[in-house]
Formats: C-alpha cells, structure tokens, sequence
C-alpha cells in the first residue's frame, strides 16, 4: 500500500510539472484542462514500476494538452479563455438579477444585452451580455467587474464529463431491479439511447437531444439501480460549447421547476458564480444534488459543481473497493461507490465496460432517491448505508463510505 501511495504521489507530482510544447495563448494562462480519464491499462501500467508511472503520467499530461490544443483551435469562433484561463463560451458574459442601474452602466462601457430570462424554477433572473467588439473575454470580465462593483458576473465556463475509455465486456452479475423507484431523479449530462425510457427528455443545446454514450449509461446505471423515475437534461448535443454554465443553469432550473426530488451530475468544470447560484436555489427547492469529483487526479483543482456548499460529491472505487488512482478531488468529499468493473449501455443499447467518478454519481443519486421514496432522511439512510472504508470514519479517501457496492453490473 505504501508503494502504490508513493506512485500515486509521484504521479500526482509529474501532472503539474509544465510540459514542453504546451498549448501557447498570448496574455493568458493555460486553462485547467478537459478531464480525459485515465483507462485501466495505464493504472496497472502506473502501478507496476517507477519507469512505467513516470511514462504513463507524461502520456496523460499529453493527452490533455492536445485536448486543450484542439479544443481552442477548433473552435476559436465559439470557445476562448477566461479571467482564470479556463475555456469559456466565447464574447458572452451572464448577469444573475442585474439591477436598472447595473444594466444601464453595462451598457454605457460597451455591453449590449443579447438575451434575458426568467428561471422560473430556480427563481431568479439571467441575463446575457455580448462584450464590446473586439474585446478579449478576460478584458470584458475585468471591464464589468469595474463598471458594476457587486454585481453577480460569471464567463459561460465549459464543464466535462468525467469518464475514461471504454472497456470490453467479460461478464456481468445481475443489478437491481429496475423502476422501483419512483421519486423524480433529473440528469445533467448528454441524451440516452432510443433502447432506454424516460419519463422526459429536453435539450439545451446546439443539436441536444443527441444520444451519447456517456448520457446512455448514466441512465442505464440510474435505472439498473432502481430508479424508474427519470428526466434528462442534454446539455452537450453537437455543440462544440456544449456543457456551458448557461445550459447547466437552464437544466437545474427545468428540473427543479418540473419536481427533480434528486438531480445527478457526472460533469465538472470550474468555480462559476452563476452556476453556484443556480445550484443553492435548487436546494433550496429540496433538491439533493449529486456531483462527480472528476478524473483530473489528486493534484487537479476542486470539480465544481461537486466542491459546492451541500452537493454530494462523489469518487469512485473498483470491484475490489479501492478508489480509483485518477480520481480528482472537491473541496469536501462525501461518498465513494462503484465507478470501475462495471458495465453499462452505450447509445447503441450495447452492454461495455465503463470506468470513471461519472458513473459512481448515478448510483449514490439512486440510493438517495431510495431514501426519500421511503420518507427518510436522506443523509441519514445513506449514512447507514455507507461501508466504512480506509480510516475508522469519514476520511479524505472515501469521504463517509462506499454506498451501493451491490448496485451495479459488474464485469
């Protein structure tokens, strides 16, 4: 155990060295880059010598510099940096309840307002403001901040979703019986295949609804583990944007406002103003809501919305109940549960191996919904529920414990 936590480290360690080659933006830093998982092959690789971790966490530093690479230079006319360097849809700011006099100052520095709406379920308002031409998004950022002291201002970030590679299928156990479960649990996340039921589906984005293989089998395993109940939110489509605040916010407030009692969220990005206003709102509606702790590892900033006041922040753990040596982290953990060794539907309707936080959040979401159909406390049920793991109590690595371990099929 000392040896692999050593490797990890090491791991961890060489993840925030800089490389060279790195994606170079003028003015701006490198963003936290897009989660790109790291599949089973590598950790075995990670764990099986000093030379094969110092390898293997170089190729993962790679992947997500051309991941970043690409992202930006696909879509330069879309996607830029913000203030914190973090991907960002592009030349769009969001205002949450501006004020006549926030809006006339705005307006009187350049701004123009390119959309507003009420979020009746989350109730408060939104509104949309292109920054003047040719300004950068960081510029616009720091021009708002200064001509509207106190105002609620937030870039559209992008959030990813936090899942590896699949993996082939070698077997699989029975999960639990499907549409026990009858409190209304919403989805964030892209759509599910035409072979999997819902009770309603909408998109918010360019293109969504679009069946996914990541959005399929959330919903397989929310199903697999009882929840019948099931209304999903695709906020991804073919939107090269897909995953900004702004169709997060929309999603919460649809699935709040059409009586989500649980909302799971296998995404992750950074600490966004709007986004955590939208989320408060949501539980203060009753919401749980249930977030991943990402793939990024131990050293990659807290996931937001995990690291969020009261969202249940989930990691993920294997067949043997080891939790997975990509895992990221929050600012606050609180469940462990299964997120490798497991199967789950693509949008194909086909059974494949997944491993990923992603599909940890769906189960523990489930098991909440269990608790609430019952009429218990939640936090409570689950607390009973949680096999303490690692040290006696709730702990860094497992948070309060390892829920749902029988929930899932296992390969």
């Amino acid at each position: 155990m000392r040896t692999a936590s050593a490797l990890i480290a090491l791991v961890a360690t060489l993840l925030t060295v800089p490389a060279a080659g790195q994606l170079a933006v003028p003015g701006v830093s490198l963003p936290q880059v897009p989660p790109v998982g790291l599949p089973r092959p590598v950790v075995e690789q990670a764990l099986g010598g000093a030379t094969a971790t110092i390898a293997s966490a170089q190729r993962l530093l790679e992947l997500r510099t051309e991941r970043v690479d690409r992202l930006l230079r696909r879509n330069r006319a879309t996607i830029e940096l913000d203030a914190q360097g973090q991907p960002a849809r592009r030349g769009e700011l969001l205002l949450l309840d501006p004020s006549p006099a926030v809006l006339a100052a705005a307006q009187e520095a350049g701004f123009a307002v390119a959309g507003s709406e009420e979020m009746d379920g989350l109730g408060f308002a939104l509104v949309r403001l292109a920054v003047p031409r040719g300004m950068r998004l960081a510029e616009a950022q720091a021009l708002l901040a200064r001509v509207a002291p106190g105002a609620d201002i937030a870039p559209d970030s992008l959030h990813f979703q936090n899942s590896s590679a699949s993996l082939p299928v070698l077997a699989a156990s029975s999960a639990a019986a499907p549409g026990a479960i009858g409190t209304p649990v919403g989805v964030i996340d892209g759509a599910p295949g035409s072979s999997q039921r819902v009770t309603a589906q909408r998109g918010f984005a360019r293109g969504a609804p679009l069946a996914s293989d990541h959005g399929s089998a959330i919903v397989s395993l929310l199903a697999g583990a009882g929840a019948g109940n099931l209304r999903v939110a695709d906020i991804y489509g073919n939107d090269p944007a897909g995953g900004n605040a702004l169709a997060l916010i929309r999603a919460l407030d649809w699935l709040t406002g059409g009586g989500a009692r649980v909302i799971s969220i296998s995404l992750g990005g950074p600490n966004n103003a709007a986004v955590r206003r939208a989320v408060a709102a949501a539980q203060r509606k009753g919401v749980v809501v249930v977030a991943a702790v990402g793939n990024d590892g131990p050293a990659a900033p807290p996931a937001y919305p995990a690291s969020y006041p009261g969202v249940l922040a989930v990691t993920g753990a294997d067949g043997r109940g080891r939790t997975l040596i990509e895992a990221g982290r929050s600012l606050h953990l609180d469940y462990a549960a299964p997120g490798a060794d497991i199967i789950a539907l693509n949008r194909r309707g086909k059974w494949t191996g997944v491993r990923g936080t992603s599909f940890a959040v769906p189960l523990v979401a489930a098991r909440a919904a269990a608790a609430l159909e019952r009429g218990d406390n939640w936090r409570s049920a689950l607390d009973r529920e949680a096999e303490d793991l690692g040290p006696r109590g709730a702990d860094a690595q497992y948070g309060r414990g390892l829920l749902c371990r029988g929930c899932a099929r296992y390969r």
